[in-house]
C-alpha cells in the first residue's frame, strides 16, 4: 500500500520537484498539492494523506498555523516541515505545532524520501545541522546547559539513566552514537527513548528534543 502524501508550498517549481521525486517511488504517491496554507488545511481534510510535506512561510495562512489545525484533527497526517537556515525561529514554531519533524530544503532526494517513509512509520526525523543551530540558539540563554545535581521537578519520574539519555537524544545524537557514549547497547537506548517518553507523556523525539530544550538540558557541545 502506497504512502499518501500531499505537498504544501506555494512555489509551483519546487512542488513540481516533490512531486516528480516522489511519485517517481513505487512506495508513495502524491494525492494533492496546496499553494498555500488554508489549502493545505483543506486538502489535508478531504484527500487523508498520510504524511503532509510543509513549506513555512506561504500567503494567508502559514504553514504553522496549518500544521496547528491539521495536527490537532482525530486521526491527523504527519507533518514534516521543508525549510531553509534563515527559518529556524519558524521551524521551531512549527514543531510546536505538532509536526514530526523538518528538512533542509538543499537535502538530496533520498533524504526527503528516507524522511517521509520515517515520519509515516510513527517516528520523526530532524536535520542535524538545523538542530545544532537551535542548540546554539538554546545554549545562548542565560543558564543553559546540563542540569546539576538537582533533578528539576519535570525530570522526577524519570530514571537517573533515562534523565543521562534525554539530553544527549535532544542534542542530535542517534541511538548508535548514545549508546557509544554511554557503554550500552542500541536496544538498551531505545527501551529508555520509550520509557521516557511514556513517562514524560511525549508523542515522539521532536517534542522530547523542544521539551529538553525548554528546561536548558542541551550543551552546547554534546559529546560523541
Amino acid at each position: 500500500m502506497s504512502l499518501r502524501v500531499l505537498v504544501a508550498d506555494d512555489q509551483g517549481i519546487v512542488r513540481a520537484g516533490f512531486v516528480a521525486v516522489i511519485d517517481a517511488e513505487a512506495d508513495m504517491t502524491v494525492v494533492g498539492e496546496a499553494a498555500d496554507g488554508a489549502e493545505a488545511v483543506r486538502l489535508a481534510e478531504e484527500l487523508a494523506p498520510d504524511v503532509v510535506l510543509m513549506d513555512v512561510r506561504m500567503p494567508g495562512l502559514d504553514g504553522i498555523a496549518a500544521t496547528r489545525i491539521i495536527t490537532g484533527r482525530p486521526e491527523a497526517p504527519r507533518v514534516l516541515v521543508l525549510t531553509t537556515f534563515d527559518l529556524d525561529a519558524y521551524v521551531f514554531d512549527t514543531l510546536r505545532a505538532g509536526a514530526s519533524g523538518f528538512l533542509l530544503k538543499d537535502m538530496e532526494p533520498g533524504e526527503l524520501l528516507d524522511g517521509i517513509r520515517v515520519v509515516a512509520a510513527g517516528e520523526s526525523v530532524l536535520a542535524p545541522s538545523a538542530t545544532r543551530r537551535l542548540i546554539g540558539h538554546y545554549a545562548s540563554r542565560p543558564g543553559a546547559g546540563l542540569p546539576g545535581s538537582d533533578v528539576p521537578r519535570e525530570l522526577s519520574s524519570l530514571t537517573s539513566r533515562e534523565r543521562g539519555v534525554l539530553p544527549l537524544m535532544a542534542s542530535g545524537l542517534t541511538n548508535a552514537e548514545i549508546a557509544e557514549h554511554l557503554g550500552i547497547t542500541v536496544g538498551t537506548v531505545k527501551s529508555h527513548i520509550n520509557a521516557l517518553l511514556r513517562k514524560l507523556d511525549l508523542r515522539d523525539r521532536v517534542q522530547a528534543t523542544i521539551f529538553a530544550y525548554d528546561l536548558g538540558l542541551v550543551h552546547p557541545n554534546p559529546p560523541h
